[in-house]
């Protein structure tokens, strides 16, 4: 009864905050919320599925604050045999190598009209559309040579006398280092790599475009120079489009501080699947984005989010795969509740990722679960609280490791792990790499930065160039970074595959080759920078027994001044979690709760508490959570 009550009056209160957002001009007040088609159809999604679901949308979640509708990648490619994620010549492109939808799959589109149609529909529902786009130009686009467009004119632009070309701004050698075949960097400097960035954002927002997630330009794959451009076009737009970016492998609040004002959410994690391996692995790094002060922090005319990724609930597909919805989510019930709590109360964008056609009334009674609703859109001092503990839960460490066939740098000894990162080079601690010379042809470059009495962990450089191979090609100060002196692979600056959440984030190796995800610079700082990201490599030690606690909790403050508490188990065995009134007084500067008893309830199990006053506590299954309401006088 008491549940029941909160829900309706919570739909109240959140039809006054939809108004208050629709009548302020600041984007991204708070977390977006939408459905995202990626988790259910990959790539291969069609108007007509698009459409259904949308309708449905409209009816059950968009009274709970779902509001966008995104398509994800690939709506430009055509969906026939030998097309995949990385294939080259099956997209659509128009006279001036822009990508237009593919007409066979999204039919309105024909005529020129792209999304124009689609958009007024999802509109008319009252609902706002989203698209997924890559960085800057296409494989297809330069191959073709197609000329640039000058939307001041309408025509081709010129500048020096010429015609500018897809070739004249193309970056080859930036591909996207998991997209390859599919694109690449444009040359912000240039004024016809500006003008044809510019023509794509004034398209999307011709056809009628509200939300746009942008990728690989951040984390491993940053590219500053588009996402800061991308921002001033988007400011100057006559119509509002929220600015995202995807994925976040690597990033750090150091690599995001830069970053955040320019956009309205940003990933901060590789792709999270349903596996209990990619929930967890959401800890550590929703910890140091609290921490950080990022939890709606100043961005792109309003606000920004770290964005934790879709909620892969429901009905799913496989990631890469040229299938739509065919499965349920390999995450249990307690796993989902403990991905629905995290997301809440970090303040994660909520973006479900289920196929709505076949949207189960347990999937639906957690995305709309009127308390994570709430904690979500309207929490306070969102942060990891470190005093919880547990007994009967194991102490052991898991580490998940990367998949695909490449090798991953990892030296392990009997307590001591060191992982080769990335992070930006303002960070004060990349100073740490000396060369050496061990032979005539032969250079060590090691990492010797507080490292104790351990090895330092060194890669290899050749003082010869390789002239005789044609794939290595060298610009001033660029140098390949070998595993070994076997000198068989080199460095990447990103992973050639997307990455999960769960996967190691670790320098990976692949065969040598001429791109600038695999060119480095040595400068006399001591920074190892990235041709390809303009970040730098550092090296992080972690001891055995370091983070081996496998019981998390977070705490956040509501609106009328209640607390909320989430304890979660990450142990594989039920886990009795207990956390202390005093203790969290310590977390909340300012309200005094020794002198005190607050009245608790739990959410998921609906168990009234009664009065507390010492401590909260309770038997939490494996890898589930439990989230408290306190109402504290």
């Amino acid at each position: 009864m008491r549940i029941q009550l909160l829900s309706s009056l919570f739909l109240f209160s959140f039809g006054s905050y939809l108004y208050r957002v629709s009548s302020q001009p600041e984007h991204a007040s708070f977390p977006p919320r939408g459905w995202n088609t990626y988790d259910s159809f990959c790539w291969i999604i069609s108007e007509e599925d698009f459409l259904q679901s949308v309708g449905i949308i409209s009816q059950r979640l968009k009274p709970y604050g779902y509001e966008y509708a995104v398509v994800d990648y690939l709506w430009y490619r055509k969906n026939v045999p030998g097309a995949y994620p990385d294939s080259l010549g099956f997209d659509v492109i128009d006279e001036w190598g822009r990508l237009i939808p593919d007409p066979n799959r999204w039919p309105s589109s024909k005529n020129r009209k792209g999304f124009t149609e689609v958009a007024q529909k999802v509109h008319s529902m009252g609902l706002k559309f989203g698209i997924h786009v890559m960085r800057g130009l296409s494989r297809q686009a330069y191959d073709a040579n197609t000329l640039i467009l000058d939307t001041a004119t309408g025509g081709a632009y010129e500048e020096s006398g010429r015609q500018w070309r897809a070739k004249d701004i193309g970056i080859k050698e930036r591909a996207c280092a998991w997209m390859s075949h599919g694109f690449m960097s444009v040359n912000t400097k240039l004024g016809a790599g500006r003008a044809f960035l510019r023509s794509l954002y004034e398209q999307y927002a011709e056809w009628g475009v509200d939300f746009v997630k942008h990728d690989c330009v951040f984390g491993d794959d940053l590219d500053v120079d588009e996402i800061t451009f991308v921002s001033e076009v988007l400011q100057k737009l006559n119509r509002p489009i929220l600015y995202s970016l995807s994925p976040g492998t690597s990033v750090t609040p150091t690599m995001a501080k830069d970053i955040s004002g320019l956009v309205n959410m940003y990933r901060v994690t590789g792709d999270d699947w349903d596996t209990w391996g990619d929930v967890a692995a959401h800890f550590d790094v929703s910890r140091d984005f609290a921490a950080a002060n990022k939890i709606g922090a100043k961005g792109l005319l309003g606000r920004s989010w770290p964005d934790l990724d879709m909620l892969p609930l429901g009905w799913v597909t496989d990631p890469g795969s040229n299938r739509g919805p065919y499965r349920t989510s390999n995450l249990n019930l307690n796993e989902q509740k403990t991905q629905m709590t995290l997301w809440a109360m970090a303040r994660s964008p909520l973006m479900f990722g289920g196929d709505v056609r076949k949207l189960d009334e347990t999937t639906y009674s957690l995305i709309t679960n009127p308390f994570i609703l709430e904690i979500n859109s309207f929490s306070t001092n969102n942060k990891e609280f470190p005093y919880a503990t547990g007994t009967k839960g194991s102490t052991y460490k898991t580490m998940a490791h990367s998949q695909g066939s490449r090798r991953c740098l990892e030296e392990v000894g009997k307590s001591h792990t060191q992982f080769l990162g990335f992070t930006s080079c303002n960070h004060p601690k990349v100073n740490g790499w000396s060369i050496e010379a061990l032979d005539q042809d032969l250079d060590q470059i090691c990492w010797k930065e507080n490292m104790g009495s351990h090895e330092p962990l060194c890669l290899y450089k050749q003082k010869t160039r390789l002239a005789s191979d044609e794939r290595l090609i060298y610009n001033e100060g660029e140098l390949h970074l070998f595993a070994s002196d076997g000198m068989e692979f080199c460095l990447d600056a990103s992973p050639r595959h997307k990455r999960t959440s769960r996967e190691l984030k670790s320098g990976s190796f692949s065969p040598c080759r001429s791109d600038a995800n695999q060119m480095w610079e040595l400068n006399n700082n001591g920074s190892l920078v990235s041709s390809y990201s303009g970040l730098c490599a550092t090296v992080k030690s972690t001891d055995a027994n370091v983070g081996s606690s496998r019981v998390r909790s977070w705490i956040a403050t509501g609106r009328k001044g209640e607390i909320y508490v989430a304890l979660f188990n990450l142990n594989s065995e039920k886990t009795v979690i207990s956390a202390t009134i005093s203790d969290l007084t310590k977390a909340l500067p300012g309200r005094s709760l020794n002198a005190t008893s607050c009245h608790g309830t739990e959410v998921w199990s609906g168990k009234d508490f009664g009065k507390i006053k010492d401590s909260i506590s309770m038997e939490v299954e494996m890898h589930g959570c439990a989230l408290f309401v306190l109402n504290c006088p």
